[in-house]
């Protein structure tokens, strides 16, 4: 059970990922987080490291996408605060993903190296 609830934010995160691309008609990045779900099957060290790296990636283009729609709504006089503070969440929730592939059981799975 401990290990699916450390899959779930993963998940999650892929997933909404996909939906922001999806939101702005990149299909490529829609099938690319589809994909990524797909290799967490793989008990591989690579697949751990490259989803690490796509989730750092995701928490800095939410980051990215935070920044550009509240530049966008200020300059229209728009409210922006809730919007940045959701986002911001999002990134963080992101970018704690990528951490949990340093648990001790992820690094187990992936066949990380335990130190």
């Amino acid at each position: 059970m401990r290990k699916i609830l450390l899959y779930f934010p993963v998940v999650l995160s892929i997933l909404v990922l996909g939906a922001h691309f999806l939101r702005f008609g990149n299909w490529i990045g829609v099938f690319a987080a589809l994909l990524l779900i797909v290799l967490l099957f793989l008990r591989r060290p690579w697949v751990a490291r490259l989803m690490q790296a796509v989730l750092v990636l995701g928490a800095l283009e939410w980051l990215r996408t935070a920044y550009e729609l509240g530049h966008i709504r200020a300059l229209h006089g728009q409210p922006y605060g809730r919007m940045l503070v959701i986002l911001g969440i999002v990134a963080a929730v992101t970018f704690c993903s990528a951490l949990l592939f340093q648990s001790q059981t992820l690094r187990k799975i992936y066949r990380l190296e335990v130190k």
